[in-house]
């Protein structure tokens, strides 16, 4: 196991400079938060309620989508990509094993998720008066949710990333939908001011509680009141992010990928979660 472990790290460190090294990818996933944040946060500059203003809203919404753009539509498009260019299938001929792959997606993800994070609340403090929690149980309900955002989203998007039939359109498969999920779970609008059909269907997505969460540590506790069940819902944030049958999926994944690799067979399991296989 402490191989498997070690070997995943070194995989996880080479996903790191590859992708630092691709100028137009670090722009766009670094930087493309950002920018939303400057041109959300200079066009709506009025109060929502109290002392709380959109772009304090705004910026928790986007640290929550953050997670879930690098975790799940990072993996959902790139794990397709290098299904085609045949990457998956050159790896179950040597000796690493897929959970090493897994782990080294898990440790890149996690990495460009830390960077947003960070710029996130430095912009946010610096141009739009975000106030840090003086709270200590905040911040530490502030990590739960990045864990068990980036837990969650990770594994979706490796889940999701059977769904396109190509690398090609992947993009187009999974980008309306990140967008839908922005626009319902209230990452762009306050989410009270949505219908209610669109609330319920938002609530059925992680995006929904993160986001929700992310309100929780950012704003003040008197604006919970001012949610759709007048309340944090806390308990139910973290819950709802439990990604209990996408782990199931996740283990039969890997668990497939292992058995190609030690019978190093040119032919792939047929479907992984009902769909297409990762080295189709």
């Amino acid at each position: 196991m402490r191989e498997i472990i070690r070997i995943g790290v070194l995989r996880g460190r080479l996903e790191i400079k590859q992708f630092m090294r691709q100028r137009e990818s670090v722009i766009f996933t670094l930087f493309f938060p950002i920018i939303l944040l400057f041109i959300f946060g200079s066009v709506f500059k009025g109060k929502i309620s109290g002392d709380v203003t959109f772009s304090q809203y705004f910026i928790s919404g986007m640290i929550a989508s953050a997670l879930v753009n690098t975790g799940f539509q990072q993996l959902a498009i790139m794990i397709p990509i290098e299904r085609d260019f045949g990457l998956l299938k050159r790896l179950r001929g040597t000796p690493m094993s897929p959970v090493s792959y897994f782990i080294g997606k898990a440790i890149s993800v996690l990495y460009s998720m830390f960077v947003q994070i960070i710029m996130l609340l430095a912009f946010g403090v610096a141009l739009f008066h975000l106030h840090l929690p003086s709270d200590g149980s905040k911040w530490i309900r502030f990590v739960l949710l990045v864990i068990l955002g980036s837990v969650s989203s990770t594994i979706l998007g490796i889940a999701f990333s059977s769904v396109p039939k190509t690398g090609r359109g992947a993009s187009a498969v999974v980008s309306p939908i990140v967008i839908i999920l922005q626009f319902f779970s209230g990452v762009f609008f306050v989410f009270t001011t949505l219908p209610k059909w669109m609330q319920d269907f938002a609530a059925l997505f992680p995006l929904k509680w993160l986001t929700q969460g992310m309100r929780s540590v950012f704003l003040p506790n008197t604006f919970a009141v001012q949610e759709a069940a007048h309340s944090w819902e806390i308990g139910s944030q973290f819950v709802k992010l439990l990604p209990l049958p996408d782990i199931r999926r996740m283990v039969m994944t890997v668990r497939t990928l292992q058995l190609d690799s030690q019978k190093n067979t040119a032919c792939f399991s047929s479907h992984i979660f009902g769909h297409r296989t990762l080295s189709e």
